[in-house]
């Protein structure tokens, strides 16, 4: 899920880059994946799993201790990010994050319908099923 996240991750970065949108990639990312994970799961249902995400993620990348999810199922907190952080330290906050959100959704709705999320949301980032199972091998 890793690679699947910073090739999403840096689609977002592109477009933040060309102007699109002035949030951060995970953030967007988080966005992108809210309105069609609510329709399956409810908002509460979207609010755990992105809770549990950050929670997961939070264990693996400490930049993440200042993020938050908000009552409505936004992130909050990546605009607080420690200056003095290296650059390096964030971005591994914010792939663990969409990677265990990734994850998640994938154990909860299926790698198929997970996927097929995934690549509405984001038809550039040619994601194919065979990546995931590349992954779980190593």
């Amino acid at each position: 899920m890793n690679d699947l996240a910073r090739r999403i991750l840096a689609i977002e970065v592109a477009r933040a880059n060309a102007g699109e949108t002035p949030v951060d990639a995970a953030v967007q990312t988080c966005v992108r994946l809210q309105v069609p994970l609510s329709k399956f799961m409810g908002s509460v249902g979207f609010y755990s799993l992105l809770s549990r995400a950050l929670v997961l993620g939070k264990a693996e990348a400490p930049s993440l201790q200042v993020v938050y999810v908000r009552p409505d199922g936004s992130l909050a907190g990546f605009d607080e990010f420690d200056q003095d952080q290296e650059a390096g330290e964030c971005e591994k906050g914010r792939v663990a994050l969409v990677a265990h959100l990734l994850g998640l959704l994938g154990i909860f709705i299926g790698e198929s319908l997970a996927l097929r999320i995934a690549c509405d949301a984001w038809p550039d980032a040619s994601i194919e099923k065979t990546d995931l199972k590349e992954e779980e091998k190593l």
